[in-house]
């Protein structure tokens, strides 16, 4: 009988691609990981794992039984969600990986409004960038994602991740207050007259740093981007205080009291904030009543930006 938490091992190690990976993920030891994959090839009865270079990889063997131990997980996950259903409760633990602005805005009110209705659900959340994020939810390092996603800019998109909107956020110029503003930010009504203006933007590889730059870009010129954060926070400041522009979306500066003077952008291009979870494990009661709270959440966040 083939262990199946030795599986897992087998199915994460062909996801991550190294041990070292693996026993990062699982917070076990590198030697830990061998020695059950070792098992788990003396429980089959064929090699699985082959040298490569200072590595391994998988045989022919190793890769079928992986595909199985994916199907099995699944099939797990969705026998997990049967017998959850029959609770008259919402109890258990939830892990969420979320990206900055959904930690500012949308999660406070979700968690309050689950430990109010669902005291015996325990729910952790951890930042993360979103791209990051849908790959460790596929991963199965986390139940659900919340992400974004800018216009023009598809995140990744994993077959077996299932994905619902949660709102459309609106893009905008941010400019300091005109009590704050030097000389040089007076009188700005179009992207293009930013051309001179110190920016601050998110580090690369992020998505909105992306599509900022192609922003300004396709307005005729290079930004000159002096300051770097991925603390939208920081961006706040820094606008505020007159020492930078940047490309705002509305839960950044929403609900936080910002001092900005916000300008259009053409088009009013919006970024659109999702969840994604396991499509094996969509049908979870606790992971329904999360989703719900987001959405209700959001439809908050949104009446009252109107």
């Amino acid at each position: 009988m083939l262990d199946v938490k030795r599986l897992r091992l087998l199915w994460e190690l062909r996801t991550r691609g190294t041990i070292a990976e693996v026993a990062r993920a699982l917070n076990f030891t590198p030697s830990a990981v061998s020695q059950q994959l070792n098992l788990l090839e003396r429980e089959a009865g064929v090699r699985l794992l082959r040298k490569a270079g200072r590595s391994v990889e998988l045989t022919v063997a190793g890769e079928a039984l992986a595909d199985e131990a994916e199907v099995i997980l699944a099939q797990l996950e969705h026998a997990g969600a049967a017998l959850a259903r029959t609770q008259t409760s919402i109890s258990g633990r939830l892990r969420i990986a979320v990206f900055q602005t959904a930690v500012l805005t949308l999660i406070p009110g979700v968690l309050r409004r689950l430990r109010i209705e669902h005291p015996h659900l325990r729910v952790e959340v951890v930042q993360y960038e979103p791209e990051r994020g849908l790959y460790e939810t596929w991963a199965r390092s986390f139940d659900l994602v919340v992400a974004e996603q800018y216009p023009g800019h598809a995140a990744p998109h994993f077959a077996q991740l299932d994905r619902v909107a949660l709102l459309n956020d609106t893009i905008q110029l941010g400019l300091p207050p005109a009590e704050a503003a030097p000389e040089e930010f007076h009188g700005i009504t179009r992207l293009e007259q930013t051309a001179d203006l110190p920016w601050v933007m998110e580090p690369h590889p992020a998505a909105s740093r992306h599509w900022a730059e192609q922003a300004c870009r396709i307005a005729g010129f290079e930004p000159d981007v002096r300051y770097e954060t991925a603390d939208l926070q920081a961006h706040i400041r820094l606008v505020e205080s007159g020492n930078a522009v940047a490309l705002l979306p509305g839960l950044v500066h929403g609900r936080n009291g910002a001092r900005v003077r916000l300008v259009g952008l053409p088009g009013a291009p919006r970024r659109t904030i999702f969840t994604a979870t396991r499509a094996s494990s969509a049908d979870y009661p606790a992971l329904e009543v999360l989703r719900s709270a987001l959405t209700d959440e959001a439809l908050s966040l949104t009446e009252n930006e109107r």
